[in-house]
């Protein structure tokens, strides 16, 4: 498919980076993301584009990677046992979901043609504010998608390292499954550990946003400062999610363990075939 048969343009003019329509666009955008660490674009690609994703995914979902595992919020799975106890990073909760590697997508996938598409990378770089975005070179990272069946979650957590995490969903469960965020629990200058560790423990739950996903909905949220978290998933549809990591330099590639950790073994032996 062609990227302007899957972006629904009439409501996304983002072709013409001079119509002043993208631009009144991209300022709401940016301010709902200053304002509120994210911004949502309902109905962002076409129906037709939306229902060969969702089969593409479930296509390739035998083939995906089962990632179970017990972490804290920064992502490790072990504490620090010079901490406290209730330290947010010696609390761990169980998180699992069904990862399905940018390899294991056809290469005529539309989200490979949305994510490599010139007016996608450009506009996501107007609206967080970088000088310019990269693809990345990994072989699993560039886009991916999660899936999550019946008791599947994503405890609260901050991403890694990336400024911002930008997501489309392509199918809703039939419950549960929501998408929740906490904005700016901490900062680049203050781990705010007191109050990580309240959220964590279901104090501040006035905190709580809960950002409602239809399928075909674009999010993007600063997820490296605020918390957030998948609710568990309840019922026989999954939760379908596609992830689009840009870089902010090129020809980067993640760490083959970590790749391994979340992708499955195969991404730490690169001689592996799919």
């Amino acid at each position: 498919m062609l990227p302007e048969d899957i972006v629904n343009l009439e409501n996304y003019p983002i072709i013409d980076s001079n119509n002043p329509t993208r631009a009144r666009l991209i300022e709401t955008l940016k301010a709902d993301l200053t304002a509120h660490q994210y911004c949502s674009l309902p109905g962002f690609i076409r129906p037709a584009a939306l229902e060969r994703a969702v089969i593409e995914a479930k296509d390739a979902r035998p083939r995906a990677h089962d990632n179970n595992a017990r972490r804290n919020c920064y992502l490790h799975r072990q504490g620090d046992p010079d901490l406290a106890p209730d330290h947010p990073r010696n609390l761990l909760f169980d998180s699992s979901t069904r990862m399905i590697a940018y390899d294991l997508l056809p290469d005529g996938s539309p989200l490979k043609a949305l994510y490599h598409w010139d007016c996608t990378r450009l506009m996501v770089s107007d609206i967080v504010g970088a000088d310019e975005l990269f693809d990345s070179a990994d072989p699993y990272q560039p886009v991916n998608v999660l899936c999550a069946e019946h008791g599947d979650q994503s405890a609260w957590h901050f991403d890694s390292s990336n400024a911002f995490t930008m997501t489309l969903m392509l199918q809703a469960p039939e419950a549960g499954g929501e998408f929740e965020i906490v904005p700016a629990a901490r900062s680049d200058t203050d781990e705010n550990y007191d109050y990580v560790r309240k959220v964590l423990t279901g104090e501040h739950r006035d905190d709580t946003v809960t950002v409602t996903r239809e399928p075909g909905s674009l999010c993007i949220f600063c997820g490296c400062n605020s918390l957030h978290r998948v609710t568990p998933v309840k019922g026989s549809t999954m939760r379908i999610m596609a992830v689009f990591v840009y870089e902010a330099e090129p020809g980067v590639i993640g760490d083959p363990k970590v790749n391994a950790n979340i992708y499955g073994a195969r991404a730490d032996q690169p001689s592996l075939s799919a």
